[in-house]
Parts: structure tokens; C-alpha cells; sequence
């Protein structure tokens, strides 16, 4: 392993380091065991502002002679990530090898430790101006949890916590899209609302606390409910009771999404985070996935969970599998006579 410091060469574990006089601590990877180049990279930020990496190029399919296998690109964005930093356009400095410069992320968006409403809901607010349909990580797993439990024709759709509308905006790039439906997004930012009835005019929009949604939204063949149930002031467990058991059709499908990720300038890093600690956390996601799941499937829905930065909660039933129609089916296992001819 070789490293390049300041002006200065040296030996390090695993190699010789080449050292020429920027400032930018260069290492040029080997046959190194990757947590050599772990150690390093961590040492290098805690005195500079960035560093810079020398390795094969994964698209030569040329890895280190000491048996290694050669690391992909993956690796190495991993590797930023797990390091909270930003990988740069990789550059090639000579046949089969390329240099790629890591920089620190951006602190985390202010919003993620939980200003005030008025300014995170704001529409020209930096929570206003995330677009998570034009990441990855957030459209693929939103449009294949849409399609588990894709709407009818027709049907009937409430989307929970709408803001802009984005989930709205998702419905439409199915493939093919559902048609006809009939689309209520409710939202307490009136702001947000604005621009979700310009950018959706067919649908409706209520402004309130999901808290206390109205009676007379009537039942739903689809109800979505991204990055809402852990808001601050919602009683998530009393919000799920009464979807169930007052806004569902008898076939209907749910979609629940739990935040998994944070927003660091315009990167978006893996893992969701308890407030006061550094370190990614999934504990609390984790508990309340798994609370959300066994109250669903106690009353007859089937499951799915997948996502990334959304961990994502699909929940289905068919349409004879009403709770009354479970209730029947526990009253017959605990009278067995009932059963027998």
C-alpha cells in the first residue's frame, strides 16, 4: 500500500506509500486487505478535507496479484458512504488505473432536527425542494410496492401527509397506469396543498390533521402513508386502527413508508437516525415496522416489507378476508362442534 502525504514517502502495512507535495493525502491500493485502506481513509479526514484513492480499474477486470478480488465500482461508492463522504468522477491516471476523491457530505438538512412546521412545510422551504422521485433509491422501491397493491380502475385512493404529491405523481408512472381514479390527498400545510392541486386538478385535497380525519371520506381501495406515521404529534397505532377498520375497502391494499435515510446537502445517505445520536439507528424504524405488521396481519392482510430509504410496508387482502369475515373463522376454531356434520 502505498501512500503519498504532504511532501514525504513511506512504508505503511501492506506496501510502500508514494507521497508527492499536494496537500491531499493520496493512497495507491494494492493487494492490501480492505481495511487497510479503512484505517487510512479515516486517518486522512481527521486532518484534511478530502483524499484521494489509486486503484484498478474495475472496468479493466484487473485485480491485485496477491489473489484479491478485484473491488467494483460498488466498493468504492460503499465506501464513501459508510464514510459519509462524496465519491468524485473517478479520473485515469494510467493503464488500469484510475483516482477517485472523496470529499466529507454536507451537514444534514436542518429539517431532519425537527424545526419548526411552518418552515419545513413551506413549499420554497429545503425539505419543499427534496424531489425523492429522482433518486433510485426512492422511486424503484416506491413503484414496485405501488404495484403490490395497485389500485383498481376506477378506484378509490387516500394519500396521507401528501405534500406536493409526490405518491400521486408515482400512481401515474405504473406501467400501464391505473385509470379513473379518484384521488383525495390530505395534508395540514395549505402551502403544500397549493401546489399539489396545481399540479393534480383531478383530485381532491382536504386540509387537517390526519389525527382526525373526517367520517365522510368514506372507504378506500388504496391508502398511502409515506414518512408519517413517526411525524411528531401523530398517534401512528390510533391512525392505523381506524384506516382498518373505517377506510378500507374489503379488498384494499395499504402502503406505509418509514423514513430510512438522511438528506446531506443533495446526497442521501442510508439508515435512519434517533435524534442525539450520530449513528445510524434502525431500532425504533425496526420496532414500529414490526408493530405495524403483526396488527395487519392479525387482521387478515398479507405483507410485504422492502424499500431503502423508505423502508416500505405493503399490506393486502382479498376481498372476502372482511374482519368480519376473520371474526367468523375465530369463533369456528374455538367451537370445534360448529365445524362438525
Amino acid at each position: 500500500m502505498r501512500r503519498r502525504d504532504s511532501g514525504r514517502t513511506r512504508d505503511a502495512p501492506g506496501g510502500t506509500l508514494r507521497v508527492g507535495d499536494e496537500a491531499t493525502p493520496r493512497l495507491a491500493v494494492g493487494d492490501e486487505a480492505l481495511i487497510e485502506v479503512v484505517r487510512w481513509a479515516r486517518e486522512a479526514l481527521a486532518r484534511s478535507d478530502a483524499f484521494e484513492l489509486e486503484v484498478p480499474d474495475p472496468d479493466a477486470g484487473v485485480g491485485p496479484s496477491s489473489g484479491v478480488p478485484p473491488r467494483s465500482w460498488r466498493a468504492w461508492v460503499d465506501l464513501a458512504e459508510v464514510l459519509a463522504c462524496r465519491c468524485h468522477t473517478p479520473e485515469r491516471v494510467a493503464a488500469g488505473t484510475v483516482r477517485v476523491r472523496f470529499t466529507p457530505l454536507a451537514p444534514e438538512a436542518s429539517w431532519h432536527g425537527g424545526i419548526g412546521d411552518a418552515e419545513r412545510y413551506d413549499p420554497a422551504s429545503s425539505f419543499g425542494a427534496v424531489r425523492k422521485l429522482e433518486h433510485p433509491g426512492f422511486l424503484v422501491p416506491l413503484l414496485e410496492a405501488l404495484g403490490r397493491v395497485r389500485p383498481p380502475d376506477g378506484g378509490r385512493v387516500l394519500v396521507l401527509g401528501c405534500h406536493r404529491g409526490d405518491e400521486i405523481e408515482a400512481l401515474g408512472a405504473l406501467d400501464p397506469p391505473p385509470r379513473s381514479l379518484a384521488i383525495t390527498g390530505v395534508d395540514r400545510s395549505g402551502r403544500a396543498l397549493a401546489v399539489a392541486r396545481a399540479r393534480f386538478p383531478l383530485a381532491s385535497f382536504v386540509e387537517g390533521d390526519v389525527n382526525d380525519l373526517p367520517p365522510a371520506l368514506g372507504r378506500f381501495h388504496l391508502v398511502v402513508a409515506i414518512g408519517l406515521l413517526q411525524s411528531p404529534g401523530v398517534d401512528d397505532k390510533a391512525l392505523l386502527r381506524r384506516l382498518v377498520q373505517h377506510h378500507l375497502e374489503a379488498g384494499a391494499g395499504l402502503l406505509l413508508g418509514l423514513p430510512n435515510s438522511r438528506f446531506r446537502g443533495n446526497e442521501v445517505t442510508w439508515g435512519a437516525r434517533t435524534r442525539n445520536y450520530r449513528a445510524s439507528d434502525l431500532s425504533l424504524v425496526v420496532r414500529d415496522l414490526a408493530t405495524y405488521r403483526r396488527y395487519l396481519q392479525q387482521h387478515g392482510f398479507v405483507t410485504h416489507v422492502g424499500g431503502r430509504y423508505d423502508l416500505l410496508l405493503t399490506a393486502w387482502r382479498r376481498a372476502c378476508d372482511s374482519a368480519e369475515a376473520k371474526v367468523g373463522r375465530l369463533r369456528r376454531r374455538r367451537t370445534p362442534d360448529a365445524t362438525q356434520e
